[in-house]
């Protein structure tokens, strides 16, 4: 595995290499980093085909934080990602992540549509008319981290019910505690108000999306809402979805993104 840093856009990026196929960049959620993403396990990277590239987000684990608040919107992470793919050589790649790695995904290949040869969408987040609601909750939750600190938001979070297919795990909920206890409160406050400027691409610049997609959703999450999820597989003209429910359906995510890599490889 090759791990390093590089000046991006006037942030100092972490990222990591490993694998063997063709380029693909994951993009982590937001307050997560490569390690807590890892923990989660949304994906077994054992098992897919491809050079994956991993990287710290602007502000995230050990890449740097920059003041600008717009710069964590998703179109501006999307730019950091092509200018990490620039440093790194990649030309063409595969643009995936869960989230916040969702949206920068979609904003890359919307900004360059000729480098971005496929998606895997994983988990979208509340867009356009939702989005402002969901904009307030990340400035409401900063507030709280500076006030109050990051155990009132653990505790907030402790009181929502999980997504369908981690009902019952309570090892999740202490996966998420311990990550961001990790934070510097400052640097968590920062990156929440980062996300209140942040939406998914217009729909009309979605549809113009002509690229294989795969899209991964789940059930039981108003801040990943499914119904997200349907309309980007409406949208985008060569997409796929599934959506999980259950504990099972969430562990088939590996194969489904092996086979869809797979088919990419063969066309």
């Amino acid at each position: 595995m090759e791990s390093g840093r590089s000046a991006v856009r006037g942030a100092d990026l972490a990222y990591e290499r490993r694998g063997a196929g063709p380029d693909l960049i994951w993009g982590h959620g937001l307050s997560m980093n490569r390690v807590s993403d890892a923990e989660m396990a949304l994906l077994d990277w054992d098992r897919i085909p491809a050079t994956v590239v991993r990287y710290d987000a602007r502000g995230h684990g050990e890449s740097q934080s920059t003041p600008t608040l717009s710069g964590y919107s998703w179109s501006e992470l999307a730019r950091d990602q092509l200018g990490l793919a620039d440093a790194l050589g990649i030309e063409a790649y595969v643009a995936a992540g869960a989230s916040m790695g969702c949206g920068t995904a979609l904003h890359a290949a919307v900004i360059a549509p000729g480098r971005v040869r496929a998606l895997v969408l994983v988990i979208p987040p509340t867009a356009w008319e939702a989005r402002a609601a969901q904009a307030e909750q990340w400035a409401s939750s900063a507030d709280i981290i500076e006030n109050d600190g990051v155990e009132a938001v653990i505790a907030a979070r402790a009181e929502m019910d999980p997504p369908d297919p981690y009902r019952g795990d309570d090892a999740r909920r202490e996966r998420q505690a311990a990550a961001t206890r990790a934070w510097a409160p400052w640097r968590l406050a920062l990156v929440m108000r980062g996300a209140a400027t942040a939406d998914l691409p217009d729909r009309s610049d979605v549809a113009t999306i002509a690229i294989p997609t795969l899209v991964l959703a789940w059930t039981g999450d108003p801040v990943h809402p499914v119904s997200v999820a349907r309309e980007l597989a409406d949208l985008l003209p060569q997409s796929e979805l599934h959506v999980a429910s259950t504990g099972s359906d969430l562990e088939s995510w590996s194969e489904l993104t092996r086979t869809f890599l797979s088919g990419l490889a063969r066309a």
